[in-house]
């Protein structure tokens, strides 16, 4: 089941705000930490000539980085429709748009629409949706190699930021919440399906996981 409209609206308006944003500070600064820690996770699985699937792909830089390493082609799936316009920019610049797709739509609900890739991708993205057990298990089913992660650790202070995001969201009257789903109970969904964890590194808020089809 998906999480509810109310919930997907705030969401795409909100990322929506921020796509320059997000497009600008990747221009300026290039990956953040997690990121380079997700690449290098998935560089060691490998991903020459695969196809990757990023679900909250925003405005698209990791994947289309990824494609320029080597990988064969990629579909972005998210919630805001501008950060899907920013991507679709930055591919054409890139010369990517004929490697590249793009879906607006919450991946729960039309998860059985897209096809499987060998790589798939969610960088802070179990963080912003409220289902962690249906996106974990949809996104594995349309998974056929290798499942690349980043999302809270559960510490006090990022349940503590939660609960202030919560706030901030409920005085500008937003739906849009961000969860710190328990990391343990994560592991267990993706090891049950069939996965090993190959690559493990964190931050101080974040935690990076890279799993392949054992």
């Amino acid at each position: 089941m998906s999480c509810c409209c109310g919930h997907n609206q705030s969401t795409g308006r909100l990322f929506s705000f921020m796509a320059r944003r997000f497009g600008k500070r990747y221009r300026k600064k290039g990956f953040s930490d997690t990121q380079r820690q997700l690449v290098e996770g998935l560089r060691r699985e490998g991903f020459d000539g695969a196809s990757l699937l990023e679900i909250g792909s925003g405005v698209g830089y990791l994947h289309q980085n990824l494609l320029k390493q080597g990988a064969e082609r990629a579909t972005g799936i998210d919630l805001a429709p501008k950060m899907l316009s920013e991507a679709r920019r930055y591919a054409a610049d890139a010369g990517l748009t004929e490697r590249t797709s793009y879906v607006e739509g919450d991946f729960v609900a039309i998860a059985e629409t897209i096809e499987p890739a060998d790589v798939t991708i969610l960088d802070k993205v179990i963080c912003c949706y409220p289902d962690a057990d249906g996106l974990v298990h949809q996104s594995l089913a349309r998974t056929k190699r290798v499942y690349g992660l980043t999302y809270p650790r559960d510490r006090w202070f990022t349940r503590f930021g939660s609960r202030v995001n919560a706030v901030l969201m409920w005085i500008i009257r937003s739906d849009y919440r961000s969860y710190v789903h328990d990391p343990k109970q994560v592991q267990a969904w993706i090891e049950q399906a069939g996965f090993r964890k190959d690559y493990e590194n964190q931050t101080a808020v974040w935690l990076t996981q890279v799993y392949s089809r054992g």
